[in-house]
């Protein structure tokens, strides 16, 4: 794209490589000479942290497989395909997969971009996934037009082309790289940073006493001074609570109470929460965020976890899953190979939506009980390979052998009629189905 637009917007080619502009010394995590919020220090947000971990986790703990299509829309899984064992099984010798691909959402996350280098055995093939450091890349063209990726690793410069970089971007405005959510809100997150600086200043040098003693026109002398901190330190404490403090003459306790900067404050980092929910695209309340008048529990929170699913986390998938064909398999196997993230496992910690799930695949003729049972960890059953329907939960080859002419659904139906005689328990007059 034009590098035009997105100097306009604020994202120039120095700021997504992390090079400073004016004299283009590179500073891993942003340039520390304007005090800009950077990923390191954005992580130190409990928020932040909350958010960063709460989508790694939940997307890193997906299994991935390998479907190939067959016909117009019959497929099947591959799982002796060399790209399952790579990313189902161990996608390099030192990490699982979960590992690896939290690592890379967690960078996606807080530099916009996740990379992992591809070693390439003979065949061709993609036979390792090792991750690169988000924060020392620098992307590039070079005179053919083609990436060529940069990076610090251990001290010494190393540069890769784009067949050996397996290259995962979040939001992007057709760039080489991805946006960065720290970057782009690098105004408002510093303010969240510089509010949460302000309230540990205030517990760490602030005064922290409950109030003052007015002694009214007495001076004391420090002999009289520190008999009355003793005698406050007697009174002081959960053991004290309760007691009955005697005062000298003239004195006089004045508690103290939060001024107004300190209670605008606490607001403050309150409204900082959501804000910096935003950048992450994280509903507050899954990460222990409760609005005003909002419960943690109940069908609103439900429906609030389906929408984080639905409209954050199934894009994200969508994205990963097209890098993924397009950049490790070849060519000739992309249009019938595709890798695909096991959505269904986000809800297998909810045993009620699970079976009602399994409920209305089988009852539909969508699934075999042996394929539900196959989801479960269970053993197969002797006529469990077969697709049935509701009515009767015959198999579908049958519906039409077992009542040619639907007097099997009739004669049900009478006979229900029949032993019910509209609720009153009698029989129809010469019914045959009459126990009389």
């Amino acid at each position: 794209m034009a590098w035009g637009l997105m100097d306009w917007l604020g994202f120039s080619r120095a700021k997504l490589s992390g090079r400073d502009g004016k004299d283009g010394r590179y500073w891993p995590n942003g340039d520390p000479r304007v005090g800009q919020a950077t990923p390191a220090s954005v992580l130190g947000l409990s928020t932040a942290w909350a958010c960063v971990r709460l989508k790694s986790r939940v997307v890193g703990s997906l299994p991935i497989s390998m479907f190939e299509k067959s016909g117009s829309t019959a497929r099947r899984e591959r799982q002796d395909h060399w790209l399952y064992t790579l990313l189902h099984d161990s996608p390099n010798a030192e990490q699982s997969p979960c590992e690896w691909l939290s690592g890379q959402i967690g960078n996606l996350d807080l530099w916009g971009n996740g990379y992992s280098e591809r070693a390439i055995g003979a065949l061709g093939r993609t036979t390792a996934l090792t991750p690169l450091p988000s924060d020392s890349m620098h992307v590039r063209r070079d005179r053919q037009g083609s990436r060529v990726y940069s990076f610090n690793d251990r001290g010494k410069s190393e540069t890769l082309p784009e067949e050996k970089i397996l290259h995962l971007r979040g939001l992007t405005l057709g760039g080489d790289v991805g946006l960065s959510a720290v970057q782009a809100g690098c105004r408002s997150l510093s303010g969240s940073l510089s509010a949460d600086r302000t309230a540990t200043n205030i517990v760490a040098r602030g005064l922290q006493v409950a109030g003052f003693m007015e002694t009214g026109q007495s001076k004391l002398s420090p002999e009289q001074r520190g008999d009355l901190v003793d005698i406050f330190d007697a009174f002081t404490g959960s053991d004290s609570a309760g007691k009955i403090m005697p005062l000298e003459k003239d004195f006089k306790f004045a508690p103290l109470r939060m001024n107004p900067q300190e209670a605008q404050l606490l607001e403050s980092r309150s409204f900082n929460i959501e804000e910096v929910c935003r950048w992450f695209d994280t509903p507050p309340i899954l990460i222990g965020h409760a609005a005003n008048g909002q419960t943690m529990w109940g069908s609103g929170v439900e429906q609030l976890f389906i929408a984080w699913l639905t409209i954050n986390l199934n894009p994200l998938l969508v994205s990963i899953e097209q890098a993924i064909r397009k950049q490790l398999l070849p060519p000739a196997e992309r249009a019938s190979l595709k890798a695909e993230f096991n959505r269904e496992a986000m809800l297998a910690t909810d045993s009620a939506a699970r079976a009602q799930l399994y409920s209305s695949l089988g009852q539909n003729g969508v699934m075999t009980r042996n394929e539900m049972r196959a989801k479960e960890n269970l053993p197969a059953q002797p006529g469990g390979d077969v697709l049935t329907v509701q009515s009767n939960l015959i198999p579908l080859d049958q519906l039409g052998k077992a009542s040619p002419d639907g007097q099997q659904a009739r004669d049900a139906l009478l006979k229900w009629l029949a032993l019910g005689n509209a609720g009153n328990g009698q029989p129809f007059p010469g019914d045959p189905y009459s126990r009389a």
